[in-house]
């Protein structure tokens, strides 16, 4: 049983890994005790709505529960940043995802004719930027489809490919960067 004075004195790994070994809420709740303010400007941020915003601390926690005795984590706070981000990021696109029955005829086409006006040049960038992701080294080619095109979340390429989310974070930075100067050498 862990007394209170040593949880407080405790860093952020060992938290982590005692809740690993012993999966105590005890210990999880110390933990994410240390950041419930920061995952709530997070929700606030990205949700718009301070109910939502604590519901989704709620869930944020609860997700915490089944994924952090899987995890390989070095930096908790940055890593629990990102985690919470992109759960408010999925809650958004579900959100999203509803088609509004309210629209302006007029402007639709308008926004049509543009979008078709602009087709060959963007199919010109589109095919450069294959050429370019063909280009890239395999990891990255693999992390950058995963998150960009297949809109998977940095947990979930790291879990679809085995990589840690170091290597998945650093994979897709590099990945982007190699992208930009193959497209400015190709005459984006």
């Amino acid at each position: 049983m862990l007394r209170l004075s040593h949880k407080e004195s405790a860093t952020d790994a060992e938290l982590l890994l005692r809740y690993q070994k012993s999966r105590q809420l005890e210990v999880l709740t110390a933990l994410f005790g240390r950041y419930t303010a920061l995952v709530y400007g997070v929700c606030l941020k990205y949700l718009k709505d301070r109910e939502d915003a604590r519901d989704m601390v709620m869930v944020v926690f609860e997700k915490l529960i089944d994924l952090l005795p899987n995890q390989s984590i070095d930096h908790f706070k940055g890593w629990l940043y990102v985690t919470t981000r992109n759960q408010c990021l999925m809650q958004l696109r579900k959100k999203s995802g509803h088609v509004s029955q309210n629209f302006d005829a007029a402007s639709m086409e308008n926004s049509l004719l543009v979008h078709l006006e602009d087709e060959p040049e963007m199919e010109v960038n589109l095919s450069k930027l294959e050429h370019c992701v063909e280009r890239l080294i395999e990891d990255q080619k693999t992390c950058v489809r995963l998150f960009f095109l297949e809109e998977n979340s940095y947990l979930q390429v790291a879990e679809k490919t085995g990589y840690t989310m170091n290597q998945v974070k650093s994979y897709i930075q590099n990945g982007k960067r190699n992208l930009k100067i193959c497209m400015e050498e190709n005459g984006r």
